[in-house]
């Protein structure tokens, strides 16, 4: 039984990579075990590890449910990510964009076009 994930993404840069993620998910790391790596709980038992080491340049994306792309599109900036183009598709219940951060590892963010059901989602997995 699967009951956890961990997803790690490499950055050549250890220090520059821990403030660019802090910027993106908007908090401190919940646990750095050593020099060199990090870890966020994004949601109950989902974990982001960044670790110092050669990118896996082309991975991913690692995709992450936002409430707002549009919001997230103004913190890119702020992190030097331009020209986030966000698509949707008919039949699709989201919309949804994909850049790559300053290591080349690709993020996609995704926004719920249902507010009921992204707040049925979000209470459904965060009760467990």
């Amino acid at each position: 039984m699967v009951f956890e994930i961990t997803i790690q993404i490499r950055v050549a840069n250890f220090q520059k990579g821990l403030h660019w993620y802090q910027l993106l998910l908007g908090k401190e790391p919940d646990f750095i075990p050593h020099e060199g790596f990090a870890e966020w709980e994004l949601i109950p038992g989902s974990w982001l590890q960044v670790a110092e080491g050669k990118p896996s340049v082309g991975s991913g994306p690692l995709r992450l449910a936002v409430t707002s792309i549009e919001d997230m599109r103004d913190k890119l900036r702020d992190l030097e990510i331009e020209d986030v183009e966000v698509h949707s598709r008919e039949g699709v219940p989201v919309k949804w964009c994909t850049f790559s951060d300053p290591w080349g590892n690709y993020i996609g963010l995704f926004e719920y076009l249902n507010k009921e059901e992204e707040a049925n989602r979000a209470k459904e997995i965060l009760k467990k």
